[in-house]
């Protein structure tokens, strides 16, 4: 058992800090309660041991960019004391994270999750998605809204119309996964990574390591044995829940598949970070 630690007279325990979309987050799980506080039924939360705390990063619609980012600042805010360990779920790769002009809806003022959902086209494709749950319809309907007002939804429409590429997307993916590691290597923060879907690295059998000397040895940067799937060729929690037919919500899966993940993790994770 690590060293107990005391500031003005309170035990501080180490946090589990987790990092990822809404499959983090635990969107639709039993104890969602309208998306306002992270589900204790997620994968990530059934990680955490007794002995720490945990500390959710997670954000519905994040895409791995923002996950990094928001990884990164709960830990810059931290003694190296104060963490016990990372835990990421990356995303998918087609979401971006982009610093907009300063309004008062965005993330800290200035921060957007940008998804294929948020363009005219793929919107109407996401509202038709959610008509079957009432809650789900109002969300989106304020998050239209707010995109609209802070310029989120038409900047969305002219970036997937003319800038947006896989090309593009996994680059700015693996380089966020990259940084983040070699900062967590760096400070000696132990961590897991695991991933929502392979199209992170794959385009169905085809490896997208293989595209150029650039993408090959962005590749070769990544230390995959810091890394658990849910498969062969890097399967994903979510390929890997509608796969074996776990139950699911509107767009996610819920509690069972959640609790047979951790089962499923645990060895490689506890081999990897360590502890109980």
């Amino acid at each position: 058992m690590s060293k107990k630690i005391y500031r003005n007279g309170k035990l501080v325990l180490p946090k589990l800090i987790a990092g990822g979309c809404s499959f983090t987050f635990g969107h639709e799980l039993s104890d969602d309660n309208e998306g306002r506080t992270p589900s204790k039924k997620s994968w990530a939360h059934g990680l955490k041991n007794a002995e720490q705390e945990y500390l959710c990063t997670a954000k519905g619609g994040a895409g791995n960019s923002g996950i990094a980012r928001r990884i990164f600042t709960a830990i810059a805010g931290l003694n190296r004391d104060e963490i016990g360990a990372v835990v990421v779920m990356w995303s998918f790769p087609s979401r971006y994270d982009w610093a907009m002009p300063r309004h008062k809806l965005l993330e800290k003022t200035r921060w957007a999750s940008i998804t294929p959902w948020d363009t005219t086209d793929r919107g109407n494709e996401a509202f038709e998605q959610l008509q079957s749950s009432e809650p789900h319809t109002e969300r989106w309907q304020t998050h239209l809204e707010e995109a609209r007002e802070t310029g989120v939804k038409p900047f969305a429409d002219a970036l997937y119309q003319y800038a947006a590429n896989q090309y593009h997307e996994l680059y700015l993916s693996w380089k966020s996964i990259i940084w983040l590691q070699n900062i967590l290597e760096k400070k000696h923060i132990p961590y897991m990574f695991t991933l929502a879907d392979n199209s992170l690295f794959y385009d169905e059998m085809k490896i997208h390591a293989g595209t150029d000397v650039l993408m090959n040895a962005l590749y070769k940067e990544i230390d995959f044995t810091k890394w658990v799937s849910f498969g062969e060729r890097m399967m994903g929690f979510n390929q890997w829940a509608h796969l074996n037919e776990y139950e699911r919500g509107v767009t996610h899966p819920l509690d069972k598949a959640h609790t047979d993940a951790v089962q499923l993790m645990l060895p490689q994770f506890k081999k990897i970070v360590g502890g109980k």
